[in-house]
């Protein structure tokens, strides 16, 4: 029970603090949290990526394993989704938005910050949640988008909207520098650290505005509660399965198995908003399972320390 309250103290309690910051903030300034947005994809986690990437070493056959369980651990999730949406008589509107808070995680301001708190020493656990980022936007602008507006948008649209981010190409030339050694000027480099580190505190900051903003009314229901039980409990048991059948270790299963607890992305709540779905659902769902998650993602760290411990 003591190291139980540790990890919440020393890892989840300052991402709460974080979240109330940025909430506070936004009640007394009102952000133009579009702009912080677009500051956070274009800026910051280009630059923690970057530099998660090109510090550290992955052998190919980590890759491959990582890249496997996702395959599994995202099919999973679609087709549990699929059964339970069917099992609660959604109709269609809702059922789109029920899949994409249980499929779509919240990697990116939830999770690398987390991952850079636990794996501060092993950066490989970061890079690991970096990889996880990328494959949760490519479901998000494939799947995520299919469910909400199939009818709208082409298949090329999406990819080329993928393309776009500046994550993917952060990524791509972090792996390519770091392959072929390519040392970086200080010129470049302080500055990308500088604003690499700011990463964590901008990201969680602006999630805690952006959950300010949503009504707390009509948030307990049978959707939002099931939608949530599945996300934070069924989804890193499910993960865990995946984890032994694979017969993965060390801080690849820790890490894994920490990147399945996250709670429901806020790019759900962004995707419904955008196209007019339900768009008050998502964001109460986004809301309540991020709340929660700050129990349920602390029993996870101290299990993940507990079945997969680094010596």
């Amino acid at each position: 029970m003591e190291y139980l309250s540790m990890i919440f103290f020393k890892i989840v309690s300052p991402i709460l603090i974080l979240l109330f910051i940025g909430a506070i903030l936004q009640k007394k300034f009102n952000f133009n949290l579009k702009a912080l947005s677009h500051l956070i994809t274009y800026c910051f986690m280009p630059a923690a990526v970057f530099i998660n990437i090109y510090e550290t070493s992955i052998e190919v056959s980590v890759i491959g394993q990582i890249t496997l369980f996702i395959v599994l651990f995202m099919g999973c999730q679609m087709l549990l989704s699929q059964l339970l949406a069917k099992l609660l008589k959604l109709e269609r509107k809702e059922a789109a938005v029920f899949k994409n808070s249980v499929v779509l995680i919240n990697s990116g301001n939830y999770g690398i910050p987390v991952a850079q708190m636990i794996f501060a020493t092993n950066p490989i656990g970061v890079s690991i949640q970096v990889i996880m980022v990328i494959f949760q936007n490519m479901v998000t602008y494939t799947y995520g988008l299919y469910n909400l507006i199939s009818s709208t948008k082409s298949g090329i649209a999406i990819v080329l909207d993928f393309l776009k981010m500046p994550i993917v190409h952060a990524l791509i030339l972090g792996g390519v520098l770091n392959y072929f050694n390519v040392p970086i000027p200080e010129t470049f480099s302080i500055p990308l650290a500088h604003i690499a580190n700011g990463f964590v505190a901008v990201a969680l900051i602006t999630l805690g505005a952006q959950l300010s903003q949503i009504e707390m009314r009509s948030m307990f229901n049978k959707m939002i509660f099931v939608s949530c039980f599945t996300r934070l409990i069924v989804g890193p048991a499910i993960a865990l399965l995946i984890i032994y059948t694979l017969g993965l270790d060390g801080v690849v299963a820790q890490s894994l198995f920490i990147a399945s607890a996250f709670p429901t992305s806020r790019n759900s709540a962004s995707l419904a908003l955008e196209y007019d779905i339900d768009s008050d659902t998502a964001a109460q769902t986004v809301l309540f399972s991020t709340i929660i998650s700050c129990l349920t993602v602390t029993v996870v760290i101290y299990m993940s320390n507990f079945l997969f411990a680094v010596n």
